[in-house]
């Protein structure tokens, strides 16, 4: 990295990629369970689907910092587990496994075996592995194929051979599969196309007969070599290969589907072919042909030759494919195909991958929108759809044959269990603070066709509300209690008020006890379940201790009360008025003992905290004190050195809660920690020595501006710190990275916190707010950012917000879509040409299609209301298309703000066409609850960009830039000049000055002159950008991203920048020489950074209370990260020696050099990689302390540093 650059920015993952490319299912723990492995963009997942509750669980999710191309399971044969193949773009093969000991993937060889990147002639498009585990093919796009064979070693360890070459000069590749051969050579199986005729005939008659072929390529294991063993011509628009079980459960073979037709193909046997049903509907057309686009095979237990296939046609639609075999004299299959038969089965969204549970559920890897988990009802058997068999139809695809038809039906097979949020493609997002939280919140529009959503994207954990009920008073705290040590529930609720305390018994319903033995005439500081079966309840005037009825009482001393206490089990700790403390001990026979001694302090004591007693001691050996003079003490509780003071630490304000408490690590233990709640609303956590008692290693988190408490509660039975300030959040070890998060609830603000544990509600919180008393649940900590979603109609393309209200406008269009009135016009048609008039819900069945039609609309959602919902639609008729959108207030308005929709009509998006362009304009009422069209102007291209100017409206059309004033009829054109070479696609305006961005040369600055009114380019890039968006960082500074998955920053020489903006500058301006056809001058690069995700959408903002700027970006398969700037070099110089050590030490799975990828185009600048310094906590502690040792700086403090540039600025 360029040492040179005067601009650091540090970037963070806020969320992973949410799009899967491929999943596979596999037993990758060594166990029965079944797994899902899931690829999507560099991210390696495990899921762990659960039967038992129905939902998947992420257990492990690796970044392996390269492109995952594909990925293929296999297991040696005598095993129980499954490995992963992974085929990436480092040009490497690399077999992994999974070590569910250590919740890690680990690598067990890498072998190398060409360039890296994704080229058309490196293997690693397509993979596929023998299912007895023999060998894997891995192949090109073009040409090349090479199998390795997989065996064992002597000491059963996974060995893997040199590459068998079976390369085809001139080939291209559709599709490979390995074939079910039993244990015969492996045979694999491509769907090929040969280009070498086409390539030498410049007619193109060659490539229009070009034969699509079906090859077999078999690995002779006794030579050790690999033959091109068999070929046929198939369907020329096949495109996907499916395995046919093969040995003793089938007849071997593949599936070949293509359009319209799926064939059942072998070398030795005949082929049977049947069509794929087309949809019938008044608004389906009747011949549209159809495609499968994804599908699954699965055996069923029992007989041999039991299995089927689910096809998966571009619709969605589901159909099930069986074949029947010829049986001998006993009724057995002899593994001769008799027919292959096909029937429509359910309608589920278009999936990428498909994974069958033995346990009877499908697993759908969507291809865009949500990814669900269905359970098998049935298996379709015994339902009244036609089925279609081979008998019916030639085997031939290109012979004539009549279509076949189905009527698409709601789900009856299968049933919906589980619906995992995915934000792929995720179109543009915007961040505003409209719910009065103290974090902005991040919306955002995404999916497509008719499962469109807009979503609201919170930082915060997911709470389940199970009971709020009004109590009589306003109490001032609340407390649980069991009865005795071995209850396993919570008996009491303990509630204290003003001047008296309420006891409430917990069953089936929750009443007021009366013999409780604890006094209710006076507040309750503490309530604890002592010994084998005493309870104590600590009040300002004593402590009364109750055992199987019998009460005995402490007074406290005359004219002092108690201030302050803390209890645990065996442990009880006071605070008189005074400053003094008392210690108290369980004895051998259950009564309290005092210790001698009174310790003074030096203030008055506001908090105390006791930890839990470790297992197998008796008493926790330190207590931390804090008084009003800014200080927290640890005292000693050693019967050697009761009181005795070990540590103290200063603060910036009097403490209001403190919380002992030991919880997981990141070094594979437990540690010690002191969590400390300040007046000011500051939440520390330190490490307590265990030994020593000293304090180290302190980290901080502004939480609210009020006080804050600290109480101790469980979450997936692990130790966790409610903190409770004007917010409430929750300090939990995250499940997946072991390291220390403090996220917000989701929840109403609460005053006081605890455990809560009944037979109906295992591990709860009880939490009371005003008169209030309410329990809930966390039910997961994975995930801290909370997506509530909106649907919408059609694929958003742009989201705009209201200037004052809380009010989104999104423009959505679909291409080859049915509009709404057509649609009306077809079903309102009695004589219906296919098919009855039902109409099916879109979201499920998508919209009708027809081909060259645009649908589109303009919709106003409501994000905040106590329904969100969308409030008004507007279609837009005449195959009008919107493209674009913008808030604009007009000066010649008096300010008064209008939207404004580029709309394209008759477009066509390759090669790129339309008839013409319009800009309509709207009008907001009802503080922009309501649209009212007030005109449309008829412009000559589509305007791809529209931002307000100037209190005027600025719009790109084509290669021209220009400004618009509102008139009576329609825009009046003020000002405009070409300044793009292609086409603007992003326009971003700060003071005169316009940036422009060109959809294939990046930016081109302008200045507006309002004396001669001229539009002036005088700066420009250096290559070519394929822009998507951007945002100004400063006057000088753009951020922006381009479609190869780049961010970068441009910056503006400071001279030409000032030049620009003289007044009377123009005349040098405008006869400026031109410098290599572009503007005079040129833009600096100041940060460069591959992100592996196309950037759809990047602006400026701050995420947390009290945070910096930082640039947030969105990518289209659902990523959301931030670029945080560095203020300080030292920071620069740690995080990148820090980065470096990374990149030797952990280096990426996959076998790709980390510092090329993230410079794949062009080489990384003034950008440190926060995802692989984020990984330091995953590594091996050996590794961890060797780092440390080359920074000269401690483990913790490492991840001190690591987790502070998260919190402080992100999630």
């Amino acid at each position: 990295m360029a040492t040179t650059s005067n601009m650091f920015l540090y970037s963070l993952t806020i969320q992973p990629p949410t799009n899967i490319t491929q999943a596979l299912l596999g037993q990758f723990s060594g166990t029965k369970e079944q797994q899902i492995i899931t690829a999507s963009g560099s991210r390696l997942t495990l899921l762990q689907p659960d039967p038992r509750q129905g939902k998947v669980n992420t257990i492990l999710s690796h970044d392996i910092f390269g492109i995952i191309r594909a990925i293929s399971s296999f297991r040696l044969a005598g095993s129980h587990k499954d490995y992963i193949i992974l085929a990436t773009d480092s040009g490497r093969i690399a077999i992994i496994e999974y070590i569910p000991k250590t919740n890690k993937f680990a690598r067990i060889h890498l072998e190398t075996f060409g360039k890296s990147g994704v080229r058309r002639v490196i293997p690693g498009q397509f993979l596929a592995a023998d299912p007895r585990g023999r060998a894997c093919l891995i192949a090109s796009l073009e040409k090349n194929k090479l199998v390795y064979v997989l065996n064992r070693n002597s000491q059963a360890e996974l060995t893997i051979s040199s590459p068998l070459e079976a390369h085809k000069h001139g080939v291209l590749v559709l599709s490979l599969v390995a074939l079910d051969v039993g244990y015969a050579n492996p045979v694999f199986a491509a769907l090929e196309i040969d280009y070498s005729e086409a390539d030498q005939d410049a007619s193109g008659q060659a490539s229009e007969e070009a034969e699509t072929q079906l090859v077999y390529y078999e690995l002779d294991l006794g030579l050790n070599h690999v033959v091109r063993k068999w070929s046929d011509t198939v369907d020329p628009t096949a495109s996907m290969l499916f395995q046919v079980p093969g040995g003793n459960d089938g007849p071997s073979g593949v599936l070949v589907c293509g359009e319209e037709s799926v064939t059942y193909r072998h070398s030795n046997q005949e082929s049977f072919r049947v069509p794929i049903p087309r949809r019938r509907g008044a608004t389906e057309d009747p011949q549209r042909k159809r495609t499968i686009v994804s599908g699954v095979m699965h055996k069923l237990k029992g007989s041999a030759g039991a299995f089927f296939f689910l096809l998966q046609s571009e619709d969605g639609d589901l159909f099930k494919v069986t074949l029947d075999m010829i049986e001998d004299s006993d009724g057995n299959p002899t593994g001769e195909v008799k027919r292959l038969k096909i029937k429509y089965f359910d309608t589920i969204p278009v999936a990428s991958s498909l994974c069958i549970l033995k346990s009877g559920f499908l697993f759908s890897a969507g291809e865009f929108g949500n990814h669900h988990f269905y359970q098998f009802e049935k298996l379709g058997d015994d339902d009244e759809e036609e089925e279609y068999i081979s008998d019916d139809f030639t085997a031939d695809a290109r012979a004539a044959y009549s279509p076949v038809y189905f009527y698409p039906r709601p789900l009856e097979n299968l049933v919906l269990v589980e619906s995992i949020d995915s934000m792929n493609p995720l179109i543009d997002c915007k961040v505003a603070n409209l719910t009065g939280d103290d974090a902005p919140q991040i919306y955002s529009v995404c999916g497509n066709g008719a499962r469109s959503t807009f979503r609201m994207l919170k930082h915060g954990l997911e709470v389940s509300e199970i009971v709020a009920s009004e109590l009589p008073g306003t109490p001032s705290a609340v407390w649980t209690t069991k009865l005795t040590k071995y209850d396993e529930f919570d008996a009491y609720i303990v509630l204290s008020f003003t001047n008296a305390t309420l006891v409430l018994r917990i069953g089936e319903t929750v009443e007021e006890v009366s013999d409780s033995g604890f006094l209710t005439n006076v507040p309750t500081l503490a309530v604890q379940q002592l010994g084998e079966e005493g309870l104590l309840q600590v009040h300002p005037k004593g402590i009364r201790h109750i055992v199987r009825g019998r009460v005995n009482e402490w007074p406290a001393p005359l004219h002092r009360s108690i201030v302050a206490a803390a209890t645990n089990e065996n442990q009880v700790v006071i605070a008189l008025s005074s400053g003094e403390i008392v210690y108290f001990e369980m004895d051998s026979d259950g009564a309290l003992a005092e210790y001698d001694e009174k310790k003074e302090m030096s203030g008055t004591v506001t908090c105390l905290s006791l930890g839990k007693v470790p297992e197998g001691l008796k008493r926790c050996s330190f207590l931390a004190v804090g008084c009003d003079d800014c200080t927290v003490r640890i005292l000693s509780l050693d019967p050697e050195s009761t009181l005795e003071m070990k540590s103290i630490q200063a603060l910036t304000a009097a403490p209001s809660a403190l919380s002992i408490m030991a919880m997981e690590d990141s070094f594979g233990g437990t540690t010690l920690y002191l969590h400390i709640g300040l007046h000011s609303g500051v939440y520390l956590r330190t490490v307590l020595d265990e030994v020593t008692g000293e304090l180290t290693d302190t980290r901080q988190k502004f939480l609210g501006p009020k006080p804050t408490r600290l109480f101790q509660v469980l979450v997936q039975n692990q130790p966790c710190v409610l903190a409770l300030s004007s917010r409430s959040w929750m300090g939990y070890t995250d499940p997946l990275t072991k390291g220390f998060m403090m996220t917000p609830l989701s929840y109403a603000e609460l005053e006081y916190g605890w455990n809560f544990s009944s037979e109906q509600c295992l591990e709860g919180m009880v939490g009371i707010h005003a008169n209030y008393l309410r329990i809930f649940t966390i039910e997961k900590l994975e995930d801290n950012l909370i997506q509530k979603s909106i649907p919408l109609t059609y694929t958003p393309k742009r989201l705009v917000k209201h200037p004052d209200q809380p009010y989104f406008y999104t423009i959505e269009s679909d291409n080859n879509t049915l509009p709404q009135e057509l649609r009306a016009k077809l079903l309102s048609d009695s004589s219906a040409v296919n098919g009855n008039a039902t109409v099916l819900p879109p979201e499920d069945f998508g919209h009708p299609k027809a081909r060259g039609r645009w649908a589109s609309c303009i919709s106003v959602v409501d994000p905040v209301s106590e329904e969100p919902s969308v409030l008004q639609r507007i279609e837009l008729d005449g195959n009008e298309a919107a493209v674009s959108a913008a808030v604009v207030p007009f000066a010649s308005q008096e300010g008064e703000s209008f939207l404004i929709v580029g709309t394209g009509k008759d477009m066509v998006l390759n090669p790129r066409q339309f008839t013409e362009g319009y800009i309509h304009v709207y009008r907001f009422h009802d503080d922009g609850k309501d649209l009212e069209f007030i005109h449309k102007t008829k412009v000559e291209e589509p305007p791809m960009a529209l931002i307000p100017f100037q209190g005027r409206l600025l719009a790109g059309l084509g290669k021209t830039l220009r400004i618009y004033d509102l008139g009576l009829r329609q825009l009046l054109r003020k000002s405009q000049a070409d300044v793009a070479p292609h086409l603007i696609v992003s326009l971003q305006t700060q003071g005169s000055r316009i940036i422009v961005g060109d959809v294939q040369q990046g930016l081109t600055y302008v200045v507006f002159k309002h004396e001669s009114n001229k539009l002036i380019p005088f700066c420009d890039d250096t290559i070519n950008r394929w822009t998507t968006c951007t945002t100004m960082v400063d006057y000088e500074s753009v951020a922006g991203g381009d479609k190869f998955g780049n961010l970068w920053i441009m910056r503006c020489p400071e001279k030409v920048s000032a030049e620009a903006d003289e007044p009377g500058s123009e005349i040098h301006l405008i006869h400026a020489r031109d410098y290599l056809h572009g503007a005079p001058n040129r833009l600096n690069l100041m940060a460069h950074f591959y992100t592996q995700d196309l950037p759809t959408s990047i602006c400026k903002t701050n995420l947390v209370v009290g945070g910096q700027d930082v640039l947030l970006w969105s990518g289209i398969q659902g990523t959301i990260g931030v670029l945080i700037p560095f203020v300080g070099r030292e920071d620069v110089d740690f995080f990148q020696n820090l980065e470096n050590h990374m990149r030797s030490e952990d280096p990426p799975l996959a076998g790709r050099d980390h510092l090329i990828y993230r410079g794949y185009y062009v080489p990384v600048k003034g950008t440190i990689d926060g995802d692989l310094c984020e990984r330091f906590s995953l590594l091996p502690n050996d590794k961890k302390q060797m780092i440390a040792g080359e920074l000269d700086r401690s483990v913790r403090e490492i991840e001190r540093k690591i987790s502070d540039i998260r919190t402080r600025s992100a999630f």
